[in-house]
């Protein structure tokens, strides 16, 4: 576990955009650093002046933010960033001008199709201005019901020009799904394509869209994306019940053909001004509505994308991601740090395999975004993309989503490109960013996360808040940060957002997820911690088992619950197998042997079974707690938000857990 798998070049740390930063810092603050450790202690300790660094550093346009950095410092919730400055968001994204990439998309059965930043910006200014016609006004709510392309980083772009809201869910959502997300924060424009592909399929989305449109009250425009068809058919939208009405419905080349070219009048408007909001993946109810502010996500982001991910101006930035989880919205800032935004929409691993890196070397991508799962899956293709591709331009390679097993680095570095910082991440949706991150200027060990993120006063607690160091426990932050939510959506007094982060630990921001802290100051990822196993009172994070399990051949996938028995909590293990393999008594002994050899005898499962799906949220994530409800025969309060919902019913009723 110890092993150090990569350490930056001198060259490369003296390019790197910390280095640059941490020599502004000593000019402005005459304070110096000798390693990264030493700044992150800094900027913990001086919030204020860190922030106002990473303003400088980042360029932001704004009007002058101010003699006050932090108001009311010492409030959780309550503290605020920059109360004095007026940003745009947009603005500070279309900062760059010319004829270079600015987007460039793929789809899986898509020609290439790239957008400078001269046509973004112009597109961008057309679509505000029509929003404008429309009666958009700051704080109204655009949502976009979309795949991954262009259109909607310019439909983003061109609300948020103006001071509108933005929202968006991945177009595989059902009616219901979508209605338990934009329902609940009445949009005035919807934004939609016509359908979309996946492995090789089309899926028309207008009748669904009629389905759940004629429910939104608030809607009174639609625009249609061309994704599928040249002239869609936008019948469907014109019969549905709305109230009497269809809301209009538009398509999306026709509303901007009728604009004047041009860039946006950018509405500067207070730090905290509402920029999106994203939602939790609803799997415990209906989801929550996260406000995020524009000068916070910003700020963030700039921090995360140029110093932590070192993006620099003609980069080219890869995320994996659907527009329903928060590594979009991360994804797109990369325009502030002026380099070239790749979009990929599809399967990845059609119409082959290898198709993200035929992308990587066609675009000369620099920074490879993904998750720990599709690292898994591509391992367990046996592919060997250091042999067969030219990734020579690749610098970062980026994890998230669940925690990347050591196994995990060893295949990035043996089979993918051994002079990578390989950065495993961990964040949320509740704060658009990261809590832990890489270090492009420190060495990559296996199985850590490299750092906790600059100005993240993030430690380890144990249940009576007491701090940890080499041992697992929750995962808090105990200073405030700029991108913490504005609010919660009709969430008034705030009972709902203290709630959710600090009502465990008063005034500390709670993660909910089980973490450690290790000797090279890495972080170790263990799960959510509100899916902690607990048999006989030990805790035990799922992601120490998965680890175990996953490495051997014949697995596929786990998911491992807790499942209340004869007063305690036993531990049962579900197993996806390879294609063709069926689970012996030998290869759960196996199983059982490496959980107790590389864990301990408390992690044993106490029952291993087969299933043929793990079920998933939109975004990948495996969903502990639906199936922890369904072996219990409770209802999964909000199936709507599963990928694959009927995955559930494998878990139904199994004979094998009555005894």
């Amino acid at each position: 576990m110890n092993q150090r798998l990569w350490q930056p070049s001198s060259e490369r740390r003296a390019a790197a955009n910390l280095t640059a930063f941490m020599e502004q810092v000593k000019l402005d603050w005459e304070v110096s650093f000798q390693d990264y450790g030493d700044l992150y202690r800094w900027s913990c300790d001086e919030i204020e002046k860190f922030w106002r660094s990473v303003w400088r550093f980042g360029g932001i346009i704004a009007d002058t933010p101010g003699s006050v950095v932090l108001q009311d410092p010492h409030r959780m919730p309550g503290a605020r960033f920059f109360p004095q400055a007026r940003l745009n968001f947009a603005e500070n994204l279309l900062r760059r001008t010319g004829t270079e990439d600015a987007i460039v998309f793929w789809g899986e059965d898509r020609v290439r199709r790239p957008l400078s930043y001269d046509e973004l910006t112009d597109q961008v200014g057309r679509l505000a201005r029509a929003f404008s016609e429309m009666g958009v006004v700051a704080g109204d709510r655009v949502a976009a019901f979309m795949p991954n392309v262009p259109e909607t980083m310019i439909a983003m772009l061109a609300a948020t020009s103006i001071g509108a809201v933005f929202t968006s869910c991945s177009p595989d959502f059902g009616a219901a799904g979508v209605l338990d997300r934009f329902g609940q924060i009445e949009p005035k424009v919807l934004m939609c394509a016509d359908g979309y592909t996946y492995k090789g399929r089309e899926f028309r989305l207008l009748e669904r869209v009629a389905e759940f449109s004629a429910q939104l009250p608030t809607v009174e425009r639609v625009i249609v994306v061309e994704y599928l068809s040249r002239t869609p058919d936008l019948t469907p939208l014109d019969t549905g019940s709305h109230h009497g009405a269809a809301p209009q419905a538009s398509l999306l080349d026709q509303v901007i053909s009728e604009q004047s070219p041009g860039p946006p009048d950018f509405q500067r408007l207070p730090f905290n001004h509402p920029v999106y909001i994203l939602y939790s993946s609803g799997t415990t109810g209906k989801p929550k509505c996260m406000v995020h502010g524009a000068g916070g996500t910003l700020l963030k982001h700039i921090c995360e994308l140029a110093l932590l991910c070192d993006v620099k101006p003609n980069d080219r930035v890869f995320y994996f991601t659907t527009c329903g989880w928060m590594m979009w919205n991360w994804l797109v800032s990369a325009l502030a740090c002026e380099a070239t935004v790749l979009l990929f929409d599809g399967n990845p691993f059609h119409p082959r395999p290898e198709v993200l890196f035929d992308l990587a070397e066609a675009e000369a991508m620099t920074l490879f975004g993904t998750s720990a799962k599709y690292i898994d899956a591509i391992r367990n293709h046996g592919l060997d993309p250091k042999s067969t591709h030219d990734l020579s331009a690749l610098r970062t390679i980026t994890s998230t989503g669940s925690p990347l097993a050591p196994e995990g680095f060893d295949y990035v570095y043996d089979h993918v490109k051994g002079d990578v910082c390989l950065s495993s991440i961990s964040g949320g949706t509740d704060l658009v960013g990261c809590f832990v991150c890489g270090n492009p200027i420190g060495p990559v060990w296996r199985g850590e996360i490299q750092a906790r993120a600059l100005a993240m006063a993030v430690d380890i607690y144990d249940d009576d808040g007491r701090s940890l160091r080499g041992e697992k426990g929750e995962l808090v932050c105990t200073k405030p940060f700029p991108s913490m939510p504005v609010c919660f959506w009709n969430d008034p007094d705030g009972e709902r957002y203290r709630a959710a982060y600090f009502e465990k630990y008063p005034g500390v921001w709670w993660h909910g997820d089980f973490a450690e802290i290790t000797k090279h100051d890495g972080v170790i990822m263990h799960g959510r911690s509100d899916a902690t196993l607990n048999p006989g009172g030990v805790r035990i994070g799922t992601s120490e088992i998965y680890r175990q399990v996953e490495r051997l051949d014949e697995v596929e996938e786990a998911i491992v619950v807790g499942q209340d028995w004869q007063g305690d909590v036993r531990i049962v293990l579900f197993v996806k197998l390879r294609k063709g393999v069926q689970l012996s008594p030998e290869l759960a002994d196996r199983m059982r042997a490496e959980i107790r050899t590389e864990c301990s005898p408390r992690h044993v499962p106490s029952k291993i079974l087969q299933v043929a799906d793990i079920p998933r949220t939109k975004s990948g994530k495996i969903v502990e707690l639906a199936v922890r409800d369904v072996i219990h025969g409770r209802p999964v309060k909000n199936v709507d938000a599963l990928a694959n919902p009927e995955a559930l019913r494998l878990y139904e009723e199994r004979e094998e857990l009555e005894t």
